[in-house]
């Protein structure tokens, strides 16, 4: 669902798709403005796509007839691809009627957005709601796939170019330049100061033989043709306007070079640049701004140059028209560059994701777990925890980087990773995650002092199989003395907090997720939800990523005929310590999950509940609840800053 594929091109990922044998239905507008122009949607004959009235021009200020939306979306469908910004008012419109419609196929949205904004109210909040409950985000540059990860986005960000057709850009014949000739340099796009024409005129007034021809229009219309038929530039720029899209090909072979001089502004960098990949296609050397995503286009194929700078341009411009061996290197490189963005790989790259988010079903384990401990020292326990698992593959993680670890590592034939620093739980467990022993199996997380044998995983993992809906699952949980402790908790809220500082926690006992000591995840949601949040460094990790899952439709279980030992904190034995991480994970999931707001009602709730029990409270429990008050006054988050030393603290045992 997109507004911009009632443009023919655009809409080709879909053709890709229906090609490798998906049935697709595309949805966009009837008609809508693409480069300052009314463009119908023109169906091909026999294509599945459904065209929707719209109101409004803007593309994040418009909205569908909401009528052909319902009816559609009533319709059973594996993979929802809303192919708009998350803070879109479309975005907004088509998830209402998602949820209204009580639809649970799985959506992604797209990114172009490279710079990190505030939105005004309501925006915010929608971006923020659509971003957290969403599978996927594809987004055209790696900024914008790292903005949307930042904002909350519940599931994983994909970063997929923009296509080309590569039968209508294609190479022409080879001209190579020579060094007395004039280089006729290209620009392809929008007048408009943004996009540093003017900064490429001035580098053409500086070089005599730099000749210009402008493909496009805009509102600095007026101001290129004044400036061009000025004495050092008379003669030497061609304004064609707008050319269309079945000349470009011819336009790129016809220059020496393409400029794509855009600048950095406050609000604006270029988030593509479609024209750098065309012109690559047909073989013309790029010379593009260092700007946005443009180096992440051009990738070594062309030479990049500091925005606004004339001079850089001017010489650029000259060698790779000039220089027969710069030409052709450039010309091959590009080539082969452009070949990335060919519409089979780009439909195949979309295709993938779509398979990605619909890949859940119900299955019997047909290979076992793979196994990930994250060790701090204490071999004596890592020891115990794996002896029982001989048969299962196991990746140790030292976070210590402790020789005794390796050692036993090695005596019992498990496979030893060193990530060189203690980055903490999260970290450790992702170093596991991006070098699989397994990969596509799924990962039981066990902490050194917990211990689980074969029998217990086979009987987690069945469990696991058996519901498709199921992200995680975890056993029951005792001591060496057979005492059980509480492994299913409900998710941390603030109305929780409140319901917990005016002491009725016993009502809640909602079983939302199961800790991380001992963990069973499944591949599936692995791979759509993304590894742990390293910026909790020790504690509430399983926590934000059990949400995160649930917030894209998983659920969790505890499974209670399953039973390991768990010691709770051997490995580490400052228990003041232990409570200011876990404290200031709980402010850093409040803030993430529900916001500054948010975490003024919990940090309220504790200190409140906290003051109370202070009171009354005699002995150990009060001590405890005025140290507890005393942290949430000065704040969770400004202790651990004080006290996190630059190695870190045992990140293997958590509660």
């Amino acid at each position: 669902m997109s507004h911009s594929g009632v443009v023919d091109a655009w809409r080709e990922r879909e053709r890709v798709a229906r090609r490798l044998g998906h049935e697709v239905t595309s949805v966009t507008a009837q008609v809508w403005d693409e480069g300052g122009r009314d463009v119908p949607l023109e169906p091909r004959p026999g294509e599945d796509v459904v065209g929707v009235r719209t109101l409004g021009r803007h593309p994040a200020l418009f909205v569908y007839d909401p009528l052909p939306l319902w009816r559609l979306l009533g319709q059973d469908w594996d993979v929802l691809d809303l192919h708009e910004e998350p803070f879109a008012l479309a975005s907004a419109e088509v998830l209402l009627l998602r949820a209204l419609r009580r639809s649970r196929a799985p959506y992604c949205l797209y990114s172009a957005q490279n710079i990190d904004k505030r939105y005004p109210i309501p925006f915010r909040w929608l971006e923020r709601w659509s971003l957290r409950h969403a599978a996927a985000v594809s987004a055209c540059n790696s900024q914008a796939a790292e903005i949307v990860t930042r904002k909350g986005l519940g599931g994983r960000a994909v970063v997929i170019g923009l296509g080309i057709d590569p039968e209508a850009f294609s190479p022409g014949p080879v001209r190579p330049p020579s060094p007395t000739d004039t280089v006729r340099v290209g620009y392809a796009g929008r007048l408009a100061a943004h996009k540093g024409v003017d900064v490429l005129l001035e580098a053409a007034a500086a070089d005599p033989r730099l000749h210009v021809a402008i493909a496009g229009a805009g509102q600095q219309e007026e101001d290129v043709r004044r400036r061009a038929a000025a004495p050092d530039l008379a003669g030497r720029v061609e304004l064609l306007g707008p050319v269309d899209k079945a000349a470009l090909p011819d336009f790129y072979r016809g220059l020496d070079v393409l400029a794509v001089p855009s600048l950095t502004t406050p609000g604006w960098i270029e988030q593509f640049g479609r024209v750098v990949v065309e012109a690559m296609a047909c073989g013309t050397p790029v010379v593009a701004s260092d700007s946005g995503a443009l180096p992440d286009v051009v990738r070594g194929a062309g030479l990049l140059v500091p925005p606004g700078d004339p001079a850089a341009l001017a010489e650029a411009l000259g060698r790779a028209g000039t220089d027969p061996d710069l030409s052709a290197t450039m010309r091959s490189e590009g080539i082969a560059r452009a070949r990335d963005f060919d519409w089979d790989v780009i439909g195949g790259d979309y295709v993938e994701l779509y398979e990605d988010m619909a890949a859940r079903g119900p299955d019997a384990p047909t290979r076992p777990p793979e196994v990930v401990v994250v060790a701090y020292h204490r071999p004596d326990l890592v020891r115990e925890s794996l002896t029982p698992l001989a048969h299962l593959p196991v990746t140790v993680v030292d976070n210590s980087s402790d020789p005794e670890v390796r050692a036993i590592c090695e005596d019992l034939g498990v496979r030893y990773l060193d990530p060189g620093r203690n980055g903490g739980f999260a970290a450790g467990v992702n170093h596991a995650l991006a070098d699989r022993a397994v990969p596509g199996a799924d990962v039981l997380l066990l902490n050194p002092d917990a211990v689980i044998d074969e029998t217990g995983i086979r009987e987690l993992h069945t469990a696991l199989r058996a519901d498709p809906r199921l992200a995680s699952v975890g056993p029951r949980q005792a001591d060496r003395e057979g005492r059980p402790g509480r492994v299913a908790w409900p998710f941390p809220t603030p109305w929780g907090a409140v319901v917990e500082a005016v002491g009725l926690g016993r009502l809640r006992q909602a079983e939302d997720f199961v800790i991380g000591s001992v963990l069973l995840l499944r591949a599936e949601a692995l791979a759509q939800v993304g590894g742990l949040d390293e910026a909790f460094f020790l504690y509430a990790e399983e926590t934000d990523w059990a949400r995160r899952a649930a917030d894209l439709g998983w659920h969790h279980a505890l499974v209670p005929e399953v039973t390991a030992l768990h010691l709770g904190g051997a490995t580490s034995s400052d228990s003041t310590l232990r409570e200011t991480y876990f404290h200031a994970s709980q402010e850093r999931y409040h803030r993430k999950h529900f916001g500054a707001a948010g975490w003024a009602v919990t940090r309220a709730a504790v200190i409140f509940g906290s003051a109370v029990r202070s009171l009354v409270l005699r002995g150990q429990r009060g001590r405890d609840a005025k140290a507890r008050l005393v942290r949430y006054l000065r704040g969770p988050l400004r202790l651990e800053a004080e006290v996190r030393p630059t190695t870190g603290p045992d990140t293997s045992s958590r509660p």
